[in-house]
């Protein structure tokens, strides 16, 4: 994406980071952990990947498409899954901001990957900043009274920690802002 190479550098980490904590909650022994830690892994992976600096990198023009369509494809699963309840709504969100994000960044010459050229900021980025924002507020606020499990006892593994599992969800918020404020 765009923006300085710092802030690059600290989203890759912090969406690298975040992926492979999902890739270990997938070991969770509860099923509902798993499945969400899938998501979640594969969106951290994404985001970082894209946030690598264009300096440092520049994908080919054929990588953005396949952005789009792995996006696309974890979309349609999210909208599927949502039939069950709007917990999933979120994941359909966050993979259509992936997918507007590579469409916007194929379509783009790569000059203009560097400096806006119009005015304004465009209705659907301004959709999902607010989203995000929105998103990101709520999340953390629902980290801030983290009471101690009863007993004194923390869940057993390394997926069952909803508290860090929560604190993930938002970092992967920040990310998108981020990268949206970055397009």
């Amino acid at each position: 994406m765009h923006g300085p190479v710092t802030a690059a550098w600290l989203l890759v980490a912090l969406c690298g980071v975040t992926g492979t904590y999902c890739l270990l909650r997938m070991r969770s022994g509860v099923e509902e952990q798993r499945r969400a830690a899938g998501g979640e892994a594969l969106m951290g992976f994404g985001m970082a990947a894209m946030a690598v600096p264009a300096a440092v990198f520049t994908p080919p023009r054929w990588a953005w498409p396949v952005y789009a369509a792995v996006f696309g494809a974890t979309a349609l699963h999210a909208l599927w899954a949502a039939r069950g309840g709007p917990r999933h709504l979120h994941h359909l969100v966050g993979s259509a901001a992936m997918v507007y994000m590579a469409v916007a960044m194929s379509v783009a010459p790569p000059a203009a990957h560097h400096a806006h050229g119009g005015t304004g900021v465009p209705l659907l980025t301004g959709v999902l900043l607010l989203y995000f924002t929105g998103y990101v507020l709520l999340t953390g606020a629902r980290l801030v009274p983290a009471a101690a499990p009863a007993g004194g006892t923390a869940p057993g593994g390394w997926g069952d920690h909803p508290e860090v599992a929560r604190a993930c969800r938002l970092s992967m918020g920040i990310g998108m802002l981020a990268m949206l404020l970055a397009m």
